[in-house]
């Protein structure tokens, strides 16, 4: 297992958390948490974080208004560069497009922006309303390996799916269950994922469906509120309970593999975590509560 170690900001330390659950087959083993930039100055109260799988972060650092971008290597992760962007004041969402540019969900207008590589504002994702609405409510969204675009519209109650040209490819309806959606990820068979806030539990459609279908029963002895869901690359998904300070493990076919953390204040602990990015051997994690990004490294 690989040991991330900063020699400038971040430095990593590898040790595994003694009040995760027994008998896991996925385990978390919590980092030392990145909590400021290149120069010294603290994050505060980050909503969003998105890995590329090999080489950089960003950091939706919501408080300061403001995306942190950071370099990760084998030894290292090392911060690089902060955008301040006009067109995204409260940025809550963030990815990364196969091409290095980001996307980002900005509170305030509830729209996505394209931004190049480098923090560059290109232009805002265009999405009709759905039949009979006048506006689109964006609460989350995701990219797959082909930049086709996943956009969690609960004004609509859909997922709209858009090609890397805007164009319209599917939408895909809630679920008659659905109590509250309010984040999506979508792996690498093309199967989209959603967490219900409410309901504490989680829906998928498959390739083809045309609605998303519960994939686990209510889980209310292991979520309390989550708000957000990645999907790593062996056929599982992590979800953020806010409202419990945790991170519950799921099979992508509904098994249960897990709750971890909980929360606190320390090293590998959470305080109302918000988003997350799997990738890799990575768990990223926006620990929102303790103003910093906690990092896990993943033993399956």
């Amino acid at each position: 297992m690989r040991d991330l170690r900063n020699g400038l900001v971040v430095l990593l330390a590898m040790f595994f958390f003694a009040g995760s659950v027994a008998a896991q087959d996925v385990k978390l083993r919590p980092m030392r948490p990145i909590y400021i930039d290149s120069l010294g100055a603290a994050i505060r109260a980050p909503e969003g974080v998105a890995y590329d799988g090999s080489s950089r972060l960003v950091v939706a650092d919501t408080g300061n208004r403001r995306l942190l971008v950071f370099e990760v290597s084998e030894d290292s992760i090392s911060p690089s560069a902060e955008y301040r962007v006009s067109q995204v004041p409260l940025p809550v969402r963030v990815r990364f497009d196969s091409g290095g540019g980001i996307l980002a969900l900005d509170a305030k207008s509830h729209q996505i922006a394209r931004l190049s590589s480098t923090g560059t504002f290109k232009s805002f994702v265009e999405i009709e309303p759905a039949s009979g609405r006048r506006s689109v409510a964006v609460k989350g969204f995701e990219l797959d390996a082909d930049d086709n675009l996943y956009v969690l519209d609960a004004a609509g109650a859909r997922i709209v799916v858009l090609d890397a040209a805007g164009v319209l490819q599917r939408s895909i309806a809630f679920a008659p269950e659905v109590g509250f959606l309010s984040d999506l990820t979508v792996n690498a068979a093309g199967a989209v994922f959603a967490i219900d806030s409410v309901e504490r539990r989680v829906f998928v459609a498959r390739k083809g469906d045309e609605a998303l279908s519960p994939l686990t029963d209510v889980m209310d002895e292991d979520m309390a509120f989550p708000t957000a869901i990645a999907a790593d690359g062996s056929g599982y998904l992590y979800i953020s309970d806010r409202g419990g300070s945790g991170i519950v493990v799921v099979g992508d076919n509904g098994s249960f593999h897990g709750r971890h953390s909980g929360r606190g204040r320390s090293q590998g602990f959470l305080w109302y975590p918000s988003g997350l990015a799997a990738g890799g051997d990575y768990l990223f994690v926006a620990d929102r509560g303790n103003n910093r990004v906690q990092v896990f490294s993943i033993s399956r």
